[in-house]
């Protein structure tokens, strides 16, 4: 019984697991969708194109509504611009059209200048019942300081006789133009043009041409919705569109993902397939160059590792076989001890190399001083003539002053005499000499020895790197003139060399005369 239990209890504490699982996956991959740079770009668009939307509805509303406000003055212009020709007896052709009978108008006496109260009656009277005012248009007669008549008969409320707009205007004997705002929606704003009548300098009455805006405000309504539906489809169809071009534009970095998961420390030869130009075209060139240099540090490493482990590896065994083969007999343990102790300088001073190598890359790697350049070069002969009988000479010595790593300088130099003593019998040559030209500082030192093959040059200054089928003779470990180009590029110069088998080498320094520390 307690073993079924166990069972269930198991059972149950898995599927929990599993649930949790499961949730934590799917969490993890909404979160994903939502934080994904595709995601975010859609966002940031459809936030740009909400900005415009709504930023455009208010001024397409605000165009339309004036557009609306100048076709409706220019309609109201032109009635009021008839009704003065018709005071001056004036009526125009095309005027004319817009009454019942042209030639009524042209010959009806009712039509002459009014010059008394009474006439402007009956000039009203002919002018409105021969008006057809178009819809929302009303033409309002006001006479003696009352409302007289109006076409058409019918008006709404704020345009009633008792009304205070109405009053106002019946008392205004000014011309006038403006807008009157309501809140009656069936009305909307009222748009007027006041024209006094006056005859010899007395107020007879007043014309008033008023266009109520509600019809145009529902047509300017319904044409922004229609606006708005079309906005708004178009909005739908470019998010679309902008989803997949997202994912078309963000491809190569997908591609950079999936290259990048391939890589590892085994595998170091995956590369982006670049295509076209611009940002991720020059990102996927960046990025396969960094590779390129990742590459090659990594094979410069395990090439060093291992040039490293076969230097160290010859004096271990050495010591260890001499130590296993060591007898009581005191000579011949003072023979090996010396071997030994041999042995562990050697591997010392290759030790040290190494880590000569390391510190160059350091900032604090040079500690630059002024140094008399004369002396200077005097000091590196004799210093050089210490390392084996040769014919030592002094080629060229630079006067004045240069500021860098004195003791650097002075282990590059004593670097390149040692090499060339490797290479050279008794009775050959070795100069040193300086010079200094255009800001820079010059050091070689020239031999008269067997030379270097042409195919050896380009990789000398490799670390472990050995003249004559890789392995040079002589007792260094190849780290000598490696050490020599650190320390030259540490002062931001270079090391090069020219030489021909049988006639001789030629090692040039050349550093700035005024050199700056790292920082």
């Amino acid at each position: 019984m307690e073993s079924e239990d166990l069972v269930e209890t198991t059972k149950k504490s898995a599927s929990v697991k599993l649930k949790n699982k499961s949730s934590a996956h799917q969490q993890n991959t909404l979160q994903k969708i939502l934080w994904a740079a595709r995601t975010r770009i859609l966002l940031w668009y459809v936030a740009i194109l909400a900005f415009i939307f709504l930023a455009s509805i208010p001024t397409f509303w605000q165009l339309l509504s004036a557009q609306i406000d100048l076709r409706v003055r220019q309609d109201s212009n032109d009635k009021v611009e008839m009704f003065k020709n018709l005071m001056r007896g004036e009526l125009l052709d095309e005027e004319a059209v817009e009454l019942d009978d042209p030639e009524l108008a042209r010959q009806d006496r009712r039509f002459k200048q009014p010059y008394s109260k009474e006439e402007l009656a009956d000039f009203f009277d002919a002018y409105l019942a021969r008006q057809i005012p178009e819809d929302e248009i009303y033409l309002l007669a006001f006479l003696d300081g009352k409302f007289y008549k109006s076409s058409p008969r019918a008006r709404p409320e704020i345009l009633k006789h008792d009304s205070a707009l109405m009053q106002r205007w019946a008392k205004q004997y000014q011309a006038a133009q403006g807008k009157e705002f309501t809140y009656d929606v069936k009305v909307g704003n009222v748009l007027y043009i006041l024209e006094p009548v006056k005859v010899g300098g007395r107020n007879l009455g007043v014309l008033v041409v008023a266009h109520t805006t509600a019809g145009e405000q529902a047509e300017a309504i319904e044409a922004v919705g229609v606006i708005i539906k079309v906005i708004a489809g178009v909005l739908l169809i470019a998010l679309i569109l902008a989803w997949f071009a997202s994912a078309r534009v963000l491809a190569p970095l997908r591609s950079l993902s999936d290259v990048t998961r391939l890589i590892s420390e085994a595998d170091l030869n995956q590369r982006l397939e670049v295509q076209g130009t611009g940002q991720l075209s020059d990102l996927g060139h960046s990025f396969n160059a960094m590779m390129d240099r990742l590459q090659s540090a990594f094979t410069s490493q395990r090439n060093f590792i291992s040039d490293a482990g076969h230097e160290l590896r010859t004096p271990i065994t050495i010591i260890q076989g001499h130590l296993e083969l060591m007898g009581d007999d005191p000579n011949e343990q003072q023979e090996t001890l010396k071997i030994v102790m041999d042995e562990l300088e050697r591997m010392t001073r290759f030790v040290n190399d190494l880590i000569l190598l390391a510190k160059s890359e350091h900032p604090d790697f040079l500690q630059p001083e002024t140094v008399e350049l004369a002396p200077f070069a005097e000091e590196l002969l004799a210093k050089a003539q210490a390392l084996a009988d040769r014919k030592w000479m002094l080629e060229g010595m630079v006067k004045g002053q240069g500021f860098f790593d004195r003791q650097r300088i002075t282990q590059s130099v004593m670097n390149l005499a040692q090499n060339a003593t490797q290479f050279t019998q008794v009775a050959d040559t070795i100069s040193i000499g300086s010079a200094s030209n255009q800001g820079k500082l010059y050091f070689w030192v020239r031999d008269t020895g067997e030379g270097i093959a042409p195919q050896d040059q380009p990789r000398i200054f490799d670390r472990f790197a050995r003249a004559a089928n890789s392995r040079r003779r002589s007792e260094g470990a190849g780290l000598g003139l490696s050490i020599v180009k650190s320390i030259v590029e540490a002062h931001g110069g270079e090391v090069s060399v020219r030489s021909q088998i049988g006639q001789g080498s030629t090692f040039s320094i050349v550093i700035p005369l005024q050199v700056k520390s790292k920082e």
